[in-house]
């Protein structure tokens, strides 16, 4: 029986897409024959949403708690206009909290067959990679009663950079740098050393460094400076099993271990030396080598990223194994990792007389400093218990330290803010010393 009047309309309207009608206008349908026609026409006015066409640009890669833009282009290939509300999907971390829904949300209008740019702004709270999910957009009719709905996935990914903060650090290393490097009047010893130049003695200059021949030449006395070698291989390993993924504060301990690595790359880069860069638990999850002094910065922080810790127990015969294969002269092996107790006793020191053997070995760690404000606290039983516990945490880790440094490794404790620029100024000590 073909249907009429209110019945066929009702009908008609039943047949759309489920959603595109507010619930406050289902009870009037029934009713309202000509509000019911208002709707049916909106509906079939509004600019269908499978044709649409969309594209992305913008920001591939942002360092974490900067902003990314990315942009959104929309083609309307049909004759109509397109009048949208457009939600542009990202996952939660691209935004701080409280801020995504204003963000990702777009009103746009396209005339028929135009095209038109929005813009995205992240500002990601977690490092490592961020896709955009799927977009979603909703075509209204000219009237606003009735809309067409529809899903698009248009690919895009954000590399969240490492902050590199410590390179606030970078220029007072470097002028320490030029003085042990002869650029300034700093004179320089030791074995490992190479010669530069010859002054005149001023009191307080090392006896050892007169060159006698020189003196008598001059009639005056002589002394060598120096300047520490270059062309020196530094190789980073960065411990990425369960201690790294401990929080010290708000920061874990795997990204201040990163922060310090990225200064020591830049300073040693400048120094002249080769640095490489190995990240391991069970396996290889990071590695970066051989790579041209202007190539290795960049290269580092890209191949940080994404790189997050693993719950399992480190394995340190195989970590100890593929830094000596990565490391096949003499070097300078800079360990990021705990100083935990069972850690290092049952894991590090077994296999540590095999790194010692062929290279200078420096271990690096982040220390808590809450653990030195609990130590100082008193006034009441729970922080004499709290003070307590926190200066036996304390004395265990300073016997840690103690047993490596017999092996003949420097050790580095630091808190987190910290550690980049002592890890920084141990390596310039081992520079000046020339054990490098």
């Amino acid at each position: 029986m073909a249907l009429t009047g209110r019945t066929a309309l009702i009908a008609a309207l039943g047949s759309l897409p489920v959603g595109i009608l507010a619930p406050s206008w289902t009870g009037m349908l029934a009713v309202n024959a000509p509000l019911s026609l208002a709707i049916l026409c909106d509906y079939a006015l509004a600019a269908p949403v499978r044709t649409l066409r969309f594209t992305r640009s913008g920001d591939t890669s942002v360092r974490l708690g900067d902003r990314a833009e990315v942009g959104l282009t929309i083609s309307n290939p049909s004759g109509r206009r397109l009048r949208a509300q457009l939600r542009d999907a990202w996952p939660p971390s691209s935004w701080a909290a409280g801020t995504d829904q204003a963000a990702s949300r777009h009103k746009v209008v396209v005339p028929a067959g135009e095209r038109r740019r929005l813009s995205t702004v992240l500002r990601p709270t977690r490092r490592g990679d961020r896709h955009a999910e799927e977009l979603t957009i909703r075509s209204y009719g000219p009237l606003g009663l009735a809309a067409r709905q529809g899903r698009h996935h248009v690919p895009w990914t954000v590399r969240v950079l490492p902050p590199f903060a410590s390179r606030k650090h970078l220029p007072s290393r470097l002028a320490r740098l030029r003085e042990l490097d002869g650029r300034t009047s700093a004179l320089m010893r030791g074995q490992g050393t190479e010669f530069d130049s010859l002054r005149d003695y001023v009191a307080g200059d090392d006896t050892r460094s007169i060159d006698w021949r020189a003196s008598a030449r001059r009639n005056t006395v002589a002394v060598r400076t120096w300047r520490p070698e270059r062309d020196r291989h530094i190789l980073l390993v960065l411990d990425t099993g369960r201690t790294s993924a401990g929080r010290v504060g708000d920061v874990p301990r795997l990204d201040a271990s990163m922060d310090a690595a990225l200064l020591l790359t830049a300073l040693a880069s400048r120094a002249g030396d080769r640095v490489d860069l190995l990240a391991y638990d069970r396996r290889v999850r990071a590695r970066v080598q051989g790579r041209a002094a202007a190539e290795r910065l960049p290269a580092m922080v890209d191949a940080l990223a994404p790189l997050e810790p693993e719950l399992v127990e480190t394995d340190a015969r195989g970590l100890s194994a593929t830094a000596l294969r990565s490391a096949p002269r003499r070097s300078l092996i800079v360990l990021l990792t705990s100083l935990e107790a069972a850690p290092v006793e049952e894991g590090l020191l077994p296999v540590l007389p095999q790194l010692t053997q062929r290279h200078t070995v420096l271990v690096a760690s982040v220390s808590d400093p809450h653990v030195q404000e609990m130590s100082a606290a008193r006034g009441d039983a729970e922080s004499v218990y709290a003070a307590a516990a926190a200066a036996q945490e304390q004395a265990q880790r300073s016997r840690t330290a103690d047993q490596l440094r017999r092996h003949g490794v420097t050790v580095v404790d630091a808190a987190p803010d910290a550690l980049a620029p002592a890890l920084a100024d141990a390596y310039l000590a081992l520079k000046a010393a020339g054990r490098l």
